[in-house]
């Protein structure tokens, strides 16, 4: 799990993925053919289900694309399950303290770092291969939190400083609705607010990734350092293409994507 990944990371470049949000498991599989690095499949909006997430997990399979999964809540129920099913890792949304960091590690390592329970699931090879995913899970899987409100934002030193955090990832968006410029992707002294959690991040170590919501936008992501850019949305993608295409063959489109 997550070892090309993980190289890419620390060779310091950029990897790139997507939000899945559909259940058609062919946008997994066509992801890890055209190389992407990772993709995340979004449980907290939507209506993925745990047997959508073994699809698109089945057709990573034999591939070097890591598997997200950000899950609806932080609570155990859904994170063990995801992890059952086999993803890589865990994006979890709305950490806003390192209280919260810590009790997530809780659910998603097993002894002596958490409490996960033993299962025989799909994430074992329903339990053929139980001894040695046991074994390397806690160094192979990787928990991202999300920084997202300005909540933690106040309390990032202390989250960035908690044990096993790798990489974090932000939500414009959400940020910018907490501090009360809701609807708006960065909203006043959200620019800078990314770039200082970057630059904190760096500092410590640490990765840190955001979405894209054009190529050029991925490109400047790139230039500036964050190190897990996601290209958009399976669907958001779809409505950019077609929105080009429709533009260009004279058919402006009526709506306009936020991502």
């Amino acid at each position: 799990m997550n070892k090309a990944l993980r190289a890419r990371l620390a060779a310091s470049e950029t990897a790139y993925g997507m939000w899945v949000t559909s259940e058609a498991a062919a946008v997994t599989e066509v992801a890890a053919v055209l190389g992407l690095d990772w993709i995340c499949i979004d449980m907290e909006h939507g209506y993925l289900n745990y047997k959508d997430i073994q699809g698109h997990l089945a057709a990573a399979r034999g591939s070097q694309l890591s598997v997200f999964v950000r899950p609806p809540t932080q609570a155990l129920e859904p994170i063990k399950r995801a992890l059952d099913v086999g993803a890589h890792g865990l994006i979890v949304p709305l950490i806003n303290n390192a209280g919260e960091v810590e009790a997530v590690r809780q659910h998603i390592y097993y002894p002596p770092i958490g409490r996960r329970g033993i299962g025989g699931e799909r994430s074992v090879t329903w339990g053929l291969e139980l001894e040695n995913y046991v074994k390397s899970a806690n160094d192979e899987l990787m928990f991202l939190p999300m920084i997202e409100t300005q909540e933690a934002y106040d309390n990032l030193d202390s989250i960035l400083s908690v044990a096993q955090i790798e990489a974090i990832f932000l939500g414009p968006g959400d940020m910018s609705a907490s501090r009360g410029a809701i609807g708006e992707w960065e909203g006043p002294g959200v620019a800078e607010i990314n770039l200082d959690i970057l630059e904190r991040a760096e500092a410590r170590g640490i990765h840190a990734g955001l979405v894209a919501r054009s190529t050029e936008e991925a490109i400047t992501r790139r230039d500036q350092g964050f190190r897990m850019v996601s290209l958009g949305s399976d669907i958001g993608l779809m409505i950019r293409q077609i929105r080009s295409m429709a533009t260009e063959l004279g058919r402006e489109p009526r709506l306009h994507s936020w991502f």
